[in-house]
């Protein structure tokens, strides 16, 4: 690989920064709401999952308060 001086480096580095597609301020905040919504979701889910795999295994093993 032929190696590039610093001046070209930060060329190709401009270059390629002009190419991205930066998102909206209102996608970032729908994608930021949309992620949070679904933490909560999963943190439901777990909490629902580690409950009742808690309440078998204390059943199994005869420990239930």
């Amino acid at each position: 690989m032929a190696k590039t001086n610093p001046f070209q480096f930060v060329q190709q580095v401009r270059a390629e920064m002009a190419k991205v597609t930066w998102p909206s301020r209102k996608e970032t905040m729908i994608t930021t709401v949309m992620v949070m919504i679904m933490v909560v979701f999963a943190s439901i889910f777990f909490l629902i999952v580690d409950e009742a795999l808690s309440f078998a295994v204390s059943y199994i093993l005869g420990i239930r308060a």
